[in-house]
């Protein structure tokens, strides 16, 4: 038989909220140019081709070509990369941060 449990007993259950501090402006724009380098790399092949090809979701890759997900994993970076024919080299290079922005590895 189960006795009732007072809502002041302790269950010996705890939560725990993280909470991912927000992207900076400058992080949301690389993302953005993230997205729109990928986006002109795909060409006219479809969304679905690349994400399977890189064993993604195509939500996944619709999140990252329009920001939505402006910092995805690096692994999840370069298996693009690798599908879409594109160096890690030139996706640095072309997602630098601009003039007067702190580069990410700098900032912390």
């Amino acid at each position: 038989m189960r006795r009732p449990v007072s809502p002041n007993s302790y269950t010996g259950i705890s939560i725990t909220v993280m909470v991912r501090t927000p992207l900076t402006p400058q992080e949301r724009e690389r993302g953005e140019r993230l997205g729109a380098l990928l986006r002109e790399a795909r060409g006219e092949r479809s969304m679905v081709e690349i994400a399977a090809g890189a064993g993604l979701s195509a939500e996944t890759l619709r999140k990252i070509e329009t920001g939505r997900a402006p910092t995805p994993a690096f692994f999840t970076v370069a298996a693009l990369a690798r599908v879409l024919g594109l160096s890690l080299d030139d996706l640095v290079r072309l997602c630098a941060p601009v003039e007067g922005e702190v580069p990410l590895l700098l900032s912390a």
